[in-house]
């Protein structure tokens, strides 16, 4: 017995979840304190916050498709440290800035008229990014790859992996803001800031250290061929992957992989092909995807990103405008955490019992009727709903308004804009809702209408992380090994596009009365993306559609693409 447990935490798949774990764990703080110190530098100021996350979200979409290509091109193991050392580097490096800028923040405004300090918040913006783009090509490499390999042929393995690393990542997304909060709350944003440096610095050489452990424990890991994904993967429509011809740009890749040699006329290229080049990429990237068996499943997963209906600052933000506390929103996030892990104990259930195809058919249904209660909180007592106030007065009023903005100092001063951007009163530690006025004491807002809202979306979680790990499993098993990388970045810049939408459509909108016709229009985003995959998931079984079946010990899913003859 006591060898068995030294053989499992020594194992590649025990150094794999602690590797994710300690990089999570550093994600998580630093994406929590970066956007905290943004509003701290410029004044309490929403202003650098809503760049870095445009910049961001704008960088994924742009260069989704040419980080995923790279990670194609190199082999696994330089890829995977050489995003490890540029991301905790940037962050170390973001960390030092941000800690000089808060000790002379002072004289950084009276030097060349406080140019130097817009500069320094251009440089820490921009350093960001890159460990945000570092970050992506550590979560294909890791996330869609690696796991993969340490897995092998069992697929059940690798659902029992897929909600692993999940768990992991809904228990950090809610202790790592809490530890990194209470650091800040009792110390200073410059303690938090050496801390997140430290903490990066040391957690690096950790992990730089278990995957090499995992790729010396996975031999298999060394071996990139394009001809090893029937065997890998276990596809089971050979005759549809052969008929469908990848991208040129793609096949090329392949080629450099297999024979680690390049042609001298490759290296002759002009300047123009040079420059050229990352648009190819880009090109064939989502051509490639487009022409995936899971491409409806990918779309379906995509189009959940646009919503309004998640523990954002958007909700938050709605939240205090109906007289919910701070801690009871402490609270129901972490009623939230619970039902996501939930989900990922329902998927490997199901998927035993009923396949992966069906997991997904029976998440998403859970997953909509959760959110009925959304929809039908919207008409309920206490719903601030009033179609007759326009979602673009707010707008209109600041367009044409001759006088220049005020400063927002207290939420009195302008309420909408705290609801817009979901920061209310956090920043001056009031829990007081944002529409509020202390000289006044207004009557209650009937909780019904917020108590059903959050309800259907903590229910939902469950089927929502369900169905997102299905859909990820489905590109793991249904996408060959030569262009996981690039089609897994198409996919990254799928999500960020539609999550920005989300974003945009708040900012047109962002008046707590509008914020009804939000959650329909969001409910309505879900159903689509549930249609759609439910579009995929009839082509791949056809009239077996919902027949619920226990596969046999083998554990064979019924993930193969449309087309397919085979049965479960």
């Amino acid at each position: 017995r006591l060898g068995s447990v030294v053989a499992y935490f020594t194992s590649a798949k025990f150094l794999l979840y602690l590797g994710h774990a300690l990089s999570t764990w550093g994600d998580r703080m630093w994406h929590f304190a970066v956007s905290v110190f943004l509003v701290e530098l410029y004044g309490n100021s929403l202003l650098l916050t809503a760049v870095y996350g445009l910049v961001v979200a704008g960088s994924v979409l742009l260069l989704g498709a040419i980080i995923g290509d790279w990670v194609d091109k190199n082999s696994r193991l330089k890829v995977a440290q050489t995003s490890l050392v540029v991301q905790n580097a940037s962050v170390i490096l973001c960390g030092i800035i941000l800690m000089i800028v808060f000790l002379f923040k002072t004289q950084l405004l009276t030097l060349y008229h406080g140019w130097l300090l817009t500069m320094c918040y251009i440089l820490v913006i921009t350093i960001a990014n890159i460990a945000n783009l570092a970050s992506t090509a550590t979560a294909i490499t890791i996330q869609r790859d690696w796991i993969v390999v340490v897995a092998g042929e069992d697929r059940s393995k690798l659902a029992d992996m897929n909600a692993t690393i999940r768990r992991i990542d809904q228990l950090t997304n809610i202790l790592a803001p809490m530890a990194v909060g209470q650091i800040m709350t009792f110390g200073s944003p410059m303690i938090g800031c050496g801390f997140i440096s430290g903490w990066n610095l040391m957690s690096m050489c950790v992990e730089y250290l278990l995957l090499w452990k995992v790729y010396q424990k996975t031999p298999t890991l060394a071996l990139k061929s394009a001809k090893v994904e029937e065997s890998e993967l276990k596809q089971l429509n050979v005759k549809k992957e052969s008929d469908m011809k990848p991208a040129e740009g793609v096949q090329l890749i392949v080629e450099k992989d297999v024979t680690g040699f390049e042609p001298q006329q490759e290296k002759e290229v002009s300047c123009a092909a040079r420059i050229a080049e990352p648009f190819i990429t880009f090109r064939d990237g989502w051509v490639a995807y487009y022409n995936q068996p899971v491409f409806l499943a990918g779309m379906g997963l995509a189009f959940l990103y646009m919503t309004v209906l998640g523990f954002d600052c958007i909700t938050t933000g709605y939240a205090y405008t109906q007289g919910l506390s701070g801690s009871v929103l402490s609270l129901l996030m972490g009623a939230s955490a619970v039902t996501g892990i939930m989900g990922t104990v329902a998927f490997t259930w199901l998927r035993h019992k009923c396949g992966l195809v069906r997991t997904g058919l029976i998440s998403g249904v859970a997953q909509f009727a959760c959110l009925v209660l959304c929809a039908i909180s919207v008409f309920m007592p206490g719903s601030p709903l009033d179609l007759t106030v326009s979602p673009f007065a707010d707008i209109s009023a600041r367009l044409f308004e001759s006088e220049p903005l005020p400063t927002i100092t207290t939420p009195e001063d302008k309420p909408e804009m705290v609801f817009a951007t979901g920061m209310p009163n956090l920043l001056n530690g009031s829990t007081t809702p944002a529409n509020s006025d202390p000289e006044m004491s207004p009557e209650p807002v009937p909780l019904i209408s917020v108590s059903l809202l959050f309800a259907g979306v903590i229910a939902a979680r469950v089927g929502l992380w369900s169905f997102d790990l299905t859909v990820t499993q489905l590109l793991q098993e249904n996408v060959v090994e030569s262009e996981r990388g690039i089609i897994n970045g198409v996919q990254n810049s799928m999500n960020y596009l539609l999550d920005l939408l989300h974003f945009i459509m708040v900012i047109l909108a962002p008046n707590p009365e509008a914020f009804g016709l939000l959650v329909l229009i969001s409910v309505s985003f879900v159903a689509m993306g549930h249609i759609m995959y439910f579009r995929f998931a009839q082509k791949s079984l056809g009239k077996q559609l919902f027949v619920c079946c226990t596969p046999d010990p083998k554990a064979v899913s019924d993930s193969s693409p449309p087309g397919n003859t085979s049965t479960v």
